[in-house]
């Protein structure tokens, strides 16, 4: 088992559609790479520095990094500095904060890859994560619990798994 964060833009829909894939044994949605200090959500919306994020535990034999990589990228503007969709500010920006030294080949690979696809350096965070707080538990798995709430990655995102199936 293996754990990375990844910073998307708003946590709801990276959350909702990270979970669909075979491999990814968990996902917690929280607050990253800000003060030491665990936030409240409110604290986040008024700039305490943190990123809303997504804790993954993944099945690498399962799921190796590069193809999860592969997913993120597909539903992230890597351009965007702390914007996603119509999400702005500094909790909106992306990163991939991984929890071990043996994953940088692979989030090097990612990175190379899209920057050369893209044809310009990207805007998203590449580190090692400093620190991660859950979010209130009305965050976690919110748009199961509310289909219709808002979500900045089209909904035709969330069945992609399915589709590869077929």
């Amino acid at each position: 088992m293996k754990t990375i964060y990844l910073a998307g833009g708003c946590f709801w829909g990276m959350q909702k559609f990270l979970d669909q894939f075979d491999g990814v044994v968990k996902t917690e949605v929280g607050y990253a790479n800000g003060p030491d200090k665990a936030p409240s959500y409110r604290d986040v919306c008024n700039n305490s520095g943190h990123a809303e994020t997504v804790r993954v535990d993944y099945d690498e034999a399962v799921l190796p990094l590069n193809e999860l990589l592969d997913f993120y990228f597909t539903v992230i503007d890597p351009l965007s500095v702390n914007r996603q969709g119509a999400d702005c500010g500094v909790q909106y920006r992306t990163g991939v904060y991984y929890t071990d030294d043996s994953q940088l080949p692979a989030i090097d690979a990612a990175f190379k890859a899209v920057s050369e696809k893209v044809g310009a350096p990207l805007a998203v965070e590449k580190k090692p994560i400093e620190n991660f707080f859950s979010a209130e538990e009305y965050h976690q798995k919110y748009l199961d619990k509310n289909p219709a709430g808002y979500c900045h990655i089209p909904t035709h995102y969330f069945s992609i798994a399915k589709s590869k199936k077929e």
